[in-house]
């Protein structure tokens, strides 16, 4: 038998390795291959040669790697280009010298673009036994084809948490005060709209609708007038109508030609003040807790993820399968369920599913009913922690070691 490698890239998760964990189990129970390498780094590392042995992974560690926060094997944000052929070349070679058959590559948009290169580039050459398989991952949410992405359920219960609990610390005094929620979400809102899964938000702002700053303001004073409070949800990415954004901070580039931002909230936070809108005004920036804070994964997310990485593994026992991301089907029917399936990464890579305009409610009011119906079966149930002194036990991270 071959061997597979697998590798984890762009952004990390609270569920990323469960999905690494999936792929592990699943070649324990169905040894598909003689060794399971994690490649150290992404790409990057791989082409480093920087792997690690997990076959043998025990099953405690397995358990508790899939509540570990973060790429166990480490990211990266390097980017395979279709010009730089050196590198497609080292990477074949690695794969040579490990007799690696399958490299299952754990991310979002951008590493899909990578499965459907290094397809592209065999392919091309003639090279048959050599399969690339994506398994989708990113709290945006914003990957095509796949009813939603492993990782978003747990920072969208995340968030819908946070909301929940600092609307109830800042309701508090009697005073005026607006209180202001910031996301991630570059280029789609699905993490900021989430919040309104805590029924206590009061506007949302997303970067699909263009924002104005009078329609905006004037929402303000209305929910100040009624009640002297104010809850606010504000996603990154929001932009104005010719593509501004709103973050006060210059965006910089991310090394995957992305804008790296931040400050959308203090901006808002600005012209609430300026305008007079509002005497108080307070910022939570949830930055990278958002996708770390595992103590708040969900269930349903956990599970899905550990067995999108067993699907994965299974369905490369099919020597033509290459070029391909699993992604997950919501069953039709009244309870939620699910179901795997492949679609090639090509459907994925540079496309970015956004959060549907026709689920926004005018005016920054929120979020309709089929948004809510949507994310809420996402978020259902919590996983039983393990702890270790007292905090969440964590597997030491495979490039520390």
């Amino acid at each position: 038998m071959a061997n597979c490698l697998v590798a984890q890239s762009g952004g990390p998760t609270s569920v990323i390795n469960a999905t690494l964990a999936g792929v592990v189990k699943a070649n324990q129970l169905n040894p598909i291959y003689t060794t399971v390498y994690g490649g150290l780094n992404g790409i990057e590392g791989i082409l480093q040669e920087r792997m690690v042995d997990l076959t043998n992974m025990s099953e405690d560690e397995n358990r508790i790697l899939r509540q570990t926060p973060s790429s166990a094997l480490g990211s990266c944000r390097y980017k395979l280009k279709r010009t730089n052929i050196a590198d497609f070349e080292k990477l074949i070679q690695v794969m040579e010298k490990y007799d690696i058959e399958t490299l299952f590559y754990i991310g979002g948009n951008d590493s899909m673009d990578t499965v459907y290169a290094l397809s592209e580039y065999a392919e091309k050459k003639g090279i048959t036994n050599r399969r690339f398989v994506g398994c989708p991952k990113t709290v945006d949410n914003d990957l095509m084809v796949t009813d939603h992405c492993p990782g978003y359920a747990s920072a969208a219960k995340f968030i819908a948490t946070t909301a929940l609990q600092t609307w109830l610390d800042f309701n508090v005094y009697t005073r005026q005060e607006v209180f202001v929620l910031e996301t991630m979400g570059r280029d789609a809102g699905w993490l900021a709209a989430s919040a309104a899964l805590s029924g206590v938000v009061d506007l949302v702002v997303l970067p699909e609708i263009p924002f104005d700053k009078e329609v905006f303001l004037e929402e303000v004073r209305k929910s100040m007038a009624e009640k002297n409070k104010c809850y606010i949800v504000v996603s990154e990415g929001a932009r104005y109508a010719d593509g501004t954004y709103l973050a006060a901070a210059e965006a910089k580039n991310d090394g995957f030609g992305h804008a790296v931002l931040g400050g959308a909230a203090n901006a808002i936070r600005d012209m609430i003040l300026d305008s007079g809108a509002s005497s108080r005004v307070k910022v939570q920036d949830l930055s990278t807790a958002q996708r770390c804070h595992a103590t708040e994964q969900s269930l349903v997310d956990v599970e899905e993820s550990f067995k999108l990485g067993m699907s994965a593994h299974m369905r490369s026992m099919d020597k033509a399968f290459t070029g391909q991301m699993v992604g997950v089907k919501r069953k039709p029917g009244a309870d939620y369920d699910v179901e795997f399936f492949a679609t090639a990464a090509s459907n994925v890579a540079n496309h970015v599913k956004n959060f549907p305009v026709e689920w926004a409610l005018p005016n920054y009011r929120g979020v309709t009913q089929d948004a809510i119906d949507y994310m809420k079966p996402l978020i259902q149930g919590s996983p039983v922690v393990l702890m270790d002194g007292g905090l969440p036990a964590f597997v030491k991270p495979y490039y520390k070691r």
